[in-house]
């Protein structure tokens, strides 16, 4: 009878430690939500590189256990996954990340059209939108800040500026920021085409000029300069992102070029999508503010869309008919790279099959890249 009385009390001690028996309602909601994730990756090609990533850290950060201090979860000192999310928490996996973007990026088409800056700032309205928003639900003026660069469509700005302002909603903000940046193929044409004419969609834009050697090579080093002197806290950013491209664009530091925006950053990206992905646990997640935030994400895009392409139809106004600006670049100037620019070119060959609009499209597109970093510097500097 003791013997039996044994092993059925170490049969029940091992039902305890399962997740069978610490399961809750949210932690099926969130499994859910990591197999969507997975599904739209997979199966509707949205982000892939950035959403199965996400999707499994969703995954794995929702399977229940028995808080018994096994160092197992994301929020446990000393757990592997603890270690790998201090990278997000302390915010010195964003920068990596725009090293390798620096060193991918192509700025020719900014070089060679200056004036598309302008419609990639007007953008960004979409992250002063969310903020004043967030202030009206009842955020504080860190946390709305943290959560108005949602608007500016940049995951790993988005992580690095809620690490300073508002570490506590990484999680959700993180998640917002990567799931409308793979919705943008979803959220931006409606818009786009409710903003403009058949007219307006038909501009055909003059071709770009032919970028010099010398002015690819000077651009990081004056960007640098005329960015991190008006604001030095979006230093860690733009240092890195201007860093890359000058790697990319020396002609002597190939070899540097190519593992930054190569193994580097995928390894980073690996790590920053498993660890924000399964930093979503049911208890920390499920919560009304993580539903306003992706309301406010939602909110942030659209705006950040309108302010794009109303821009280019009021810039349009005083251009001459030789240099007017196509309207569907407009929405080219939130920074999810090169997505939204693909967009661009997608709805410009819905309307004339021979308007190639995608080398225009990046102009503003890697301004927006710069712009969501200065502006995410501004709020650092404003609310440090």
């Amino acid at each position: 009878m003791d013997f039996l009385s044994f092993i059925g009390d170490n049969l029940q001690t091992f039902w305890s430690y399962t997740s069978f028996a610490n399961f809750t309602v949210g932690h099926i909601a969130m499994l859910i939500v990591g197999m969507v994730f997975i599904y739209l990756a997979v199966a509707k090609d949205f982000e892939p590189m950035l959403l199965v990533p996400i999707g499994f850290g969703i995954l794995i950060g929702n399977v229940p256990f028995k808080d018994a201090g096994l160092e197992l979860g994301i929020y446990e000192q000393g757990s592997v996954l603890n270690i790998l999310y201090q990278g997000v928490k302390t915010g010195w996996y964003p920068p990596l990340i725009f090293l390798g973007i620096g060193a991918m990026t192509d700025f020719s088409a900014l070089i060679s059209n200056p004036k598309l800056m302008l419609v990639g700032a007007s953008a960004q309205c979409g992250i002063f939108g969310a903020y004043m928003i967030a202030l009206a639900l009842g955020f504080d003026p860190a946390q709305a800040g943290a959560i108005g660069i949602i608007g500016g469509a940049d995951g790993p700005t988005a992580i690095f500026l809620t690490s300073k302002l508002a570490p506590q909603l990484i999680g959700v903000i993180a998640i917002s920021a990567y799931s409308y940046m793979a919705l943008v193929p979803v959220i931006q044409p409606p818009i786009m085409r409710l903003l403009t004419t058949k007219k307006e969609r038909l501009i055909r834009m003059k071709p770009l000029r032919v970028v010099t050697q010398t002015e690819k090579i000077m651009f990081p080093i004056i960007g640098l300069m005329l960015t991190c002197f008006f604001v030095p806290s979006g230093l860690p950013l733009l240092g890195m992102l201007f860093f890359g491209n000058l790697l990319r664009e020396s002609g002597v530091t190939r070899r540097l070029a190519e593992t930054a925006r190569g193994p580097m950053i995928d390894i980073v990206t690996i790590i920053l999508g498993l660890t924000v992905g399964a930093s979503t646990q049911a208890d920390i997640f499920l919560k009304w503010d993580s539903f306003k935030i992706f309301l406010i994400g939602a909110i942030a895009f659209a705006i950040a869309t309108f302010a794009g392409v109303t821009f280019v139809k009021v810039f349009n106004l005083f251009l001459k008919q030789e240099n007017k600006i196509n309207p569907l670049i407009g929405s080219a100037g939130v920074s999810a790279v090169p997505m939204s620019a693909r967009i661009s070119q997608k709805v410009g060959l819905e309307y004339d099959s021979t308007n190639y609009l995608l080398m225009h499209a990046m102009g503003p597109n890697v301004a927006g890249v710069i712009g969501s970093a200065v502006a995410a510097g501004a709020l650092l500097g404003f609310f440090a």
